[in-house]
Order: C-alpha cells, then sequence, then structure tokens
C-alpha cells in the first residue's frame, strides 16, 4: 500500500499542515523540521502524485504566449488558436484548468523578443511558449526563465542551443527535403536555375528548410542550379520586389522555393508577369492566398503546418512539465501536410481556421 500524507507526518511526529507546507516548499517550518519531515519522506518512499494534487486544489495553469506581431498570416491563425485556447467557451476539451495570455513583439527584433520573454517570466506563469529568433540575447533568456524553474517551448522555429524544454512545428529540414522533392519531381528531365525566397537567415526553420531543400535538389544531378538566397523579411511588397526582380533578370528560371511568410508578393509577381512562369513553385502555409494561387496554377504546392494543433500542444506539454509529469510525443507531432491544388480542403478547413477539427 503506498504511503500517505498521513504516515508521513505520523512518521515524522508533526501535523498534516506542516508536512503539507514542507512538500510545497513554503514558508513557515523550522530548518530542523523540515528536515525531519524530508527524511520521513524518504525512509517511506513516498511519491507525491502532483497532478492529483492539483486537480484537488482546482489549480490553474497560466500560460503565456509570445508570437511576433505583423500581418503573416501563418502568425495571426496561430494567434487566433491561441485565443481559442484561452477561451473556456470555445478550448477542446483535455485542456481545462489554463488561464492562457499573450505578448506580440516585433517580428525578427531578438532585442524585444528577450526582454518579453524575461518580462512574462516576472509572473511565475506555469510555462511560456514562444516563436523563436535564433539569437544570443533570446538564448540567454531561454536559459534564465529555466533557472527560474519556468519551462519553455519554442514554437515553429526553434531554439535547441537555449535548452528549452520542448519545441512544437514541424520537423524543419524534412520540409525542406520535401519541398525539394517535390521540386525535382516537378522539374524531372529539366534544366535551369531554382531560386530560394526566405524570410530570414537568422530564423533556425528557415535556415533548416533551406538545408533540406539544397541536400534534395543536389540529387537532381548536374541540371538543376540553386541561386543565392534573396531574404524579404517575410515583407509582401519585399518578397514581390525580389520576384518581380529575379523574374525579369533570370531567364533560365525553372522554378522559385518561397520557404517563409511573404508569399502574397510572390504570387502578385507571378500573376503580373510577361515573362513565363517558372514551371514549379512551391511555398508554404495554407491561407487565403496560397489556396487561391493553387487554384489559379500560379503555384503548384503548398506545405502546411496545423497553427492550431501547435497551439493546443505546446498548452498539453507546459502543463505537464509544470506537474512533473510525461507526455505522448507522437500526439504532440506536428505533422507536415502536402497541399496540390486537387487534394484542397473545404474553404472553410483551410489550415488558417481556427476552428478546424483537431484531427490529434
Amino acid at each position: 500500500m503506498r504511503p500517505t500524507v498521513h504516515d508521513i507526518a505520523a512518521e515524522a511526529g508533526v501535523s498534516l499542515a506542516t508536512v503539507d507546507r514542507v512538500l510545497n516548499a513554503r514558508a513557515g517550518v523550522r530548518s530542523e523540521t523540515r528536515l525531519r519531515v524530508q527524511a520521513a519522506v524518504e525512509r517511506l518512499g513516498y511519491v507525491r502524485d502532483v497532478a492529483a494534487a492539483n486537480l484537488a486544489k482546482s489549480r490553474i495553469y497560466p500560460i503565456r504566449f509570445i508570437l511576433p506581431s505583423g500581418d503573416n498570416p501563418f502568425m495571426r491563425a496561430l494567434e487566433a488558436h491561441v485565443r481559442q485556447v484561452g477561451n473556456p467557451a470555445l478550448r477542446p476539451g483535455g485542456l481545462e484548468r489554463v488561464a492562457v495570455s499573450l505578448d506580440c513583439v516585433p517580428p525578427l527584433d531578438a532585442p524585444a523578443l528577450a526582454a518579453a520573454l524575461i518580462k512574462a517570466g516576472e509572473d511565475e506563469p506555469a510555462g511560456i511558449a514562444v516563436v523563436a529568433v535564433e539569437a544570443p540575447e533570446v538564448a540567454a533568456a531561454v536559459r534564465t526563465l529555466q533557472a527560474r524553474g519556468i519551462p519553455v517551448a519554442t514554437l515553429v522555429s526553434d531554439l535547441p542551443a537555449s535548452g528549452r524544454n520542448h519545441f512544437a512545428g514541424i520537423d524543419n529540414m524534412a520540409a525542406g527535403r520535401t519541398a525539394g522533392g517535390l521540386m525535382r519531381r516537378f522539374l524531372s528531365g529539366s534544366r535551369g536555375a531554382v531560386a530560394v525566397i526566405a524570410g530570414s537567415l537568422s530564423l533556425r526553420d528557415h535556415r533548416e528548410r533551406l538545408d533540406g531543400f539544397a541536400q534534395a535538389l543536389r540529387e537532381a544531378g548536374e541540371g538543376l542550379t540553386l541561386l543565392p538566397v534573396l531574404e524579404g523579411e517575410d515583407d509582401p511588397a519585399k518578397v514581390e520586389a525580389l520576384a518581380k526582380r529575379l523574374l525579369a533578370e533570370q531567364p533560365d528560371l525553372a522554378g522559385i522555393y518561397s520557404l517563409g511568410a511573404g508569399d502574397r508578393g510572390l504570387v502578385r509577381a507571378l500573376a503580373q508577369t510577361k515573362m513565363p512562369r517558372p514551371q514549379a513553385v512551391v511555398v508554404h502555409e495554407l491561407s487565403d492566398h496560397t489556396r487561391q494561387a493553387l487554384e489559379e496554377g500560379l503555384v503548384d504546392a503548398v506545405l502546411a503546418q496545423d497553427p492550431g494543433h501547435i497551439a493546443r500542444s505546446a498548452v498539453r506539454v507546459l502543463r505537464a512539465f509544470a506537474d512533473g509529469l510525461v507526455f505522448d510525443p507522437a500526439q504532440e507531432r506536428i505533422r507536415i501536410d502536402i497541399f496540390l491544388k486537387d487534394n484542397l480542403p473545404p474553404a472553410r478547413q483551410a489550415l488558417s481556421d481556427p476552428h478546424l477539427p483537431t484531427g490529434e
């Protein structure tokens, strides 16, 4: 029979209230009494059921999300799902007793992100979920939070060197290789240049997608040449200008891989160009404009990840870390979806829709 707090109290010769204060690391217990209770715990082999204790106390888990601001459609879809999880009337089952709050910081602004992380930690949340920028000050902020016992999950773009607790997002290297494999098949037997448009190579997910894409493209042989990467900072206007210049100045352009945001600019450039459209165009994230581009034949394939799954997964994992419990890795694996014109889901179920069924 498993020992209980009553057994500990009897073994240590103290009250139940004293045992509770020691187990919850609260003040008001003399050091010698605390040592006596801890010794009783060890002798009896008491293992605390943290989840049951928190459920009995109706513990609320404060979870803080930090996302980039701006008009990136995927990030705004992720924000909508975060707000849904934070709304008791809308959140899916299994995510009870959480209090979700949200901060937005300028995209690609590492100092602002680091400051937001430190500020979020001042409220001692049960966990923090953040879309990371790979920069020393951001990694240092994550380490500071972990030193204070606050679990951190990175979203979409990882920061493994920081020691973060969990990453919720697709395998971006695999996503890049998938894009490269699609490009090889679309361009089978062709020769020419292939362009890559990134947001910023300061984002780990963009670098990993680029590395995977380059690896897969090399397997096509010498017929395809990868051009120097263009960085559009996920800004549609900048991406449009880059794409228009690319289309005008690269007569042998066979394919374009847009691995970040800003695809509205790319779609506009493709729609307006008088030059022949590249044989293959692959982009990321299913939104209203990428859906329309697929339907109109301006884009050939869209790689996507479910923002709702990412938001829900982050909450589940951070709550598990707060309780010292394990979680199911299979449930928290974010899959890579591939959409062609032929397999588009109904518009109301696009992955930017915050009410998409979970599928988890």
